[in-house]
C-alpha cells in the first residue's frame, strides 16, 4: 500500500506520515506544492524523518506511479 500526502505544512506532512505508518504503510508519495523546490525539499524532509528508515518516500513525478496510491 502507498499513501498519498497532500498537506502542505511540514508538520502537518509528518503528522500524516506517522497516521500512515501506525497503519503499516511503508511507502509514501507527497504531492508536489511548490513545483518540486524549496518547499517540497523541506516536506519531503519531513516525511522521510517521520516515516523512518526502512520506508520509501518520494515526491510525486519522480518516477511515482500513483495508480496504487492510497488517497488521504
Amino acid at each position: 500500500m502507498r499513501a498519498y500526502i497532500t498537506a502542505r505544512r511540514p508538520a502537518d506532512v509528518a503528522r500524516d506520515v506517522e497516521s500512515w505508518r501506525k497503519r503499516g504503510c511503508m511507502s509514501f508519495v507527497l504531492r508536489q506544492v511548490g513545483g518540486g523546490g524549496l518547499v517540497d525539499q523541506e516536506r519531503l524532509g519531513a516525511a522521510r524523518y517521520a516515516a523512518g528508515l526502512h520506508a520509501e518516500v518520494e515526491l510525486e513525478g519522480d518516477g511515482s506511479d500513483l495508480s496504487d496510491a492510497a488517497s488521504r
